[in-house]
Parts: structure tokens; sequence; C-alpha cells
């Protein structure tokens, strides 16, 4: 019994070395440029990638951060995947060792009494022992179909990094939704009490017969126009926090953003404090994770062909019998030892034509895998460079919008002032009233937008930008 499985073990271990170095198919490499576009060695988180928002130094964004985090239901499915994924890959790396299932059966029989010989007779049989098969992986199919597999669930361990840094800047611009809309119901209100005061003044100079009606009537006009709106951004501050529920997977009706910390609603949108750093020598492509999966998904549709181009080549396989045969008293023991090996060959000699279809059909596939990869590329420096001229932009915007306010307000105060002493025509303040408004609200619109263009300067970067320290001001810099 020793010497059978001795010598079971040389033969696996010669055939093997034999046999189990060749690997048909094209052997992957990693793009390094595309179109001319210098690609990053490798795939690299983005160190604060999860921390970012921490910047603000916004309580309440920290606490919806880590909420999402720990109970958002896709980012779970997504680790999920990531578990289902490489299950997959362990399965399929070990095709190539050779398998043992063990059996023991028993086996009873009668026999007839039309035969002449042992009539009547129970004859029992019973066998113990290992059934072996070993698929010989001659040309690197099993191989292939492994690296395949590696490399999808490493595609599928990105995409849950992908799908954290979307959850990240989801919570980030619903947040900011929330905030905005919660800005803009600040200062209609406070638009409001404005126009209920110059309501007062006009009154006033009517009972003095300075005024008339239509001038109540246009105020009133203005007042109503303004509440209607207020209706407007109080749907949209709910609308924002039933989002924010739902990403941190709470149920809307008992959810409310702020929780227990005390936040004043005329309190601004989160701004950055330090300017973004932006160093033109990085190649910030290494952060982007949907980059990353599109290149797995290359290596993957590569290693494919392999699999295909493998089905050309002979497939050998060796199956056998290791245990004991007993009959007919059910002992077991050495003269009971039994052992068989059966190698077999087969080749699918009449489907070559099919085979080599199939071989074409990966190869399109690789090459709309290469394609893939390259436009995601060229996504990815376009949406990085739009969203950092987007963010400059919005900022300079607020700027003038902060100039616009201020005039304004100054004209409003003028007008009023010249109105009340009988100078000026009503719908000189009616006007001067109507462009103050319009500016202050233009103003919280900007705000929040520019803190949606630096969630987008976040996504696009994936969290690869730095803030540069001991800067007051806010601008981008190039290093």
């Amino acid at each position: 019994m020793r010497k059978t499985i001795r010598l079971t073990a040389i033969s696996m271990a010669l055939a093997s070395l034999l046999f189990g170095c060749a690997s048909v198919g094209p052997s992957y490499a990693a793009p390094v440029a595309a179109n001319q576009v210098q690609l990053p060695v490798e795939y690299r988180a983005a160190d604060k990638a999860q921390h970012w928002w921490q910047q603000f130094n916004d309580p309440v964004l920290s606490q919806l951060i880590e909420k999402a985090l720990l109970n958002n239901q896709t980012l779970a499915a997504a680790e999920a995947n990531v578990k289902r994924a490489y299950a997959a890959f362990e399965d399929s790396d070990n095709d190539h060792l050779p398998r043992m299932d063990i059996t023991a059966s028993q086996q009873n029989n009668q026999v007839p009494d039309s035969v002449a010989q042992n009539a009547g007779q129970i004859q029992r049989q019973a066998n113990l022992g290992g059934a072996l098969s070993w698929d010989l992986d001659l040309f690197g199919k099993l191989r292939r179909a492994a690296e395949a597999a590696n490399a999808r669930a490493q595609g599928a361990e990105l995409a849950w990094q992908e799908a954290k840094v979307q959850l990240l800047a989801q919570v980030a611009a619903s947040y900011g939704d929330y905030r905005g809309a919660e800005l803009r119901l600040t200062v209609a209100e406070q638009n409001l009490g404005n126009l209920r005061r110059t309501k007062q003044i006009i009154l006033a100079r009517r009972d003095a017969g300075f005024a008339s009606d239509l001038e109540i009537s246009r105020i009133d006009a203005q007042i109503y126009q303004l509440q209607s709106t207020l209706l407007q951004f109080a749907f949209a501050k709910a609308q924002a926090n039933a989002t924010i529920a739902a990403l941190v997977a709470q149920p809307a009706e008992q959810f409310v953003v702020d929780g227990s910390l005390v936040k004043s609603r005329s309190e601004a949108l989160p701004e950055l404090n330090k300017p973004l750093s932006f160093a033109n020598q990085h190649n910030y492509l290494k952060f982007r994770t949907d980059v990353a999966v599109a290149e797995r998904e290359l290596a993957a549709s590569t290693a494919d062909i392999g699999v295909a181009t493998a089905e050309l080549y002979p497939e050998v396989s060796v199956s056998g019998f290791l245990g004991f045969i007993s009959s007919p008293g059910l002992s077991l023991g050495s003269q009971n030892e039994a052992w068989s090996i059966a190698p077999s060959l087969r080749w699918q000699a009449t489907e070559l034509s099919s085979i080599q279809a199939r071989i074409r059909g990966a190869e399109a596939e690789q090459q709309m895998a290469f394609a893939r990869f390259q436009q995601t590329v060229f996504d990815a420096l376009a949406q990085m460079q739009t969203s950092l001229q987007g963010y400059r932009t919005s900022r300079e915007q607020q700027l003038s919008a902060q100039q616009q306010v201020a005039a304004t307000e100054q004209a409003v105060q003028l007008t009023r002032a010249q109105y009340e002493a009988g100078t000026t025509e009503f719908l000189d303040l009616l006007d001067a009233e109507r462009e103050w408004l319009a500016a202050r609200d233009q103003q919280a619109v900007l705000s929040a937008q520019s803190f949606q263009r630096l969630v987008s300067v976040y996504r696009a970067f994936a969290g690869g930008l730095e803030l540069e320290p001991n800067t007051p001001q806010i601008a981008l810099v190039k290093e």
C-alpha cells in the first residue's frame, strides 16, 4: 500500500513538472500610457479620502459621514461582493490541484435460484477508499482562469473603494443641499422682515397723505411672492433631509440632520479656510478607482483569451482509486488493498472552428476593455480639470456676489432715506428693494454652488488633494 501511494505521488509530481509550465494566450502587462497620457504605476487610495471632510470643522457633516460608512447598505453590499469575488478566485485557483473524494459503499446481492451455481446465496461487497481525479493543466487553461478570477476579485475590491468615495460625496452633496436650502430660507425670512418694515414706512406715509394704496398693493405683491418661496425652500430642505436619511440607513420620518448637535440655521455653508494644494508633478490618476477597476477588467479579459486558446489543445486528466475492496466477509486488510490509475485524453478536434470563434470573441472583448480603459482615463482627466475650474469660478463668483450685496444694500438705505424725505419715487425704492433681495438670494445660491463644486473636486480626485498649511485665503494653488 505504501509503495502504491509513493508511486502515485511521484507520478503526479513528474507530470506537474513536465506539463505544468506552459500557458497559452497573451501574458498581461499593465498599460503605461493611454494615447501618450502617462499612467501611474499602481493605484493607491488617498491617505485622507475618508477624513477629507474633517477639514471643514463641521461636526454635523463629520457625524453624517461616520454614520454613512457604518450603516449604508449599498456599501455593505459592495463589501459582500468583494468577499464573493475572492471566494470565486480561491475556488478557481484550486482547480489545478488533485481532488480526492472519500467513498464508502456496501453492496448485497442474492444469486437467483435459476443460476446453477451458488443459487440462493447472498453475496456482499464493500468498498472504502479515495477516488482521485486530476486535470493536468498542460497549457495553462486553469491558470489563466485563476488569473481572470483574481483580477476580477481585485476589481471588486476597488469598486468597493469607489463606492466609499461616491457615498461620501453623495452625503456631502446632500448636506450641501440641506444647508443651501436652509441658508436661502434664512435669507428669505430676513428679506421678508425687511419688506414688512418697508411696508410700515409706506403705511405711515399713506396715513400722512404722502403715499397711495397702489404702493401698498405693490409691496404686498412682493411680500406674497417671497412667502411662496419660503415654502419652496422648506420643501428642498425636507427633501435633502430625507436623502441623507436614506444614505445613513435611517427612517426619514425619525431623522434630523442636525441630530443632537446645536447648529445655527443662519450659519453659512461649510467652507475651506485653506487653499487646495494642486501639484502638477503628481499623477492624480493613481487615486481614481474607476481607472483602476477598468485596468483590472482589462487584465481579466486578457487572461480570458488564454482560457479560450487552451481549448485548441488536448486536455489530459488522471483518475483513479486507492483503498480497499472486500468480499464476502466485509473484512478490510492488506489482502483487500486495491488501486487503479486511468489517464484520459480529450481533444475537441471537430470543434476547432468554434474554438477559433471563441478566441476571436475573447480578443474582441479585450479590445473593448482596452477602449473602455482608455476612455475612463480621458473622462477622469476631464473631470479633474473641470472640477478645479468650476470651483475656482464659483469662488470668484462668490466674491463678486458679496460686493453686489454690499452695493445693493447701500442703494436700498440711500433710496429709503430719499423716499422718506420725499425726494424720490416709490418705484425707485421698490426696485432697489427687489435688487437687494435678488442679490442676497443669489449670494446664497452661489454659496451652495461653491460647496457642491468642492464636492465635485473631492469626487474627481477621490480625496487626493490636500490643503495648503498656514495660508488664510481660499485659492487654488499650483506647486
